[in-house]
């Protein structure tokens, strides 16, 4: 029975919808400038909040002609594996925990232990 109902409306490209009666936001128009002088005119509504940056088609960050002065998040220092470790050990510990580890190692070669030279 749904087959009957379905028969030849071309549901995949045709929308059974109209515009009539159907009344668009009031919009604005922003400019956006990156650093390359790249002029980028969108609409937004009224109602809606405007974005202080926009990426451009360039790929540079456009900023909102006339806009307010973004705001810089403060980047956060990117610790390194070397920082964390500096963090649950000193330089002297870790010292001998590479002796101890080359000790090992060499124990294990069948080497005769070396004492480091200072």
């Amino acid at each position: 029975m749904a087959e009957r109902t379905l028969r030849g409306t071309r549901m995949t490209t045709f929308s059974m919808e109209t515009t009539d009666n159907v009344v668009p936001s009031d919009r604005q128009i922003t400019v956006y400038v990156c650093p390359q002088s790249h002029r980028t005119e969108l609409p937004f509504s009224i109602e809606a909040e405007i974005p202080p940056t926009w990426e451009c088609r360039c790929g540079e960050t456009a900023k909102l002609l006339d806009g307010p002065a973004v705001e810089e998040k403060p980047t956060k220092h990117v610790r390194t594996h070397w920082d964390m470790l500096l963090e649950r050990r000193s330089i002297p510990e870790l010292e001998e925990l590479l002796e101890e580890r080359l000790t090992l190692l060499r124990e294990q070669r069948g080497e005769k232990s070396r004492k480091r030279s200072a």
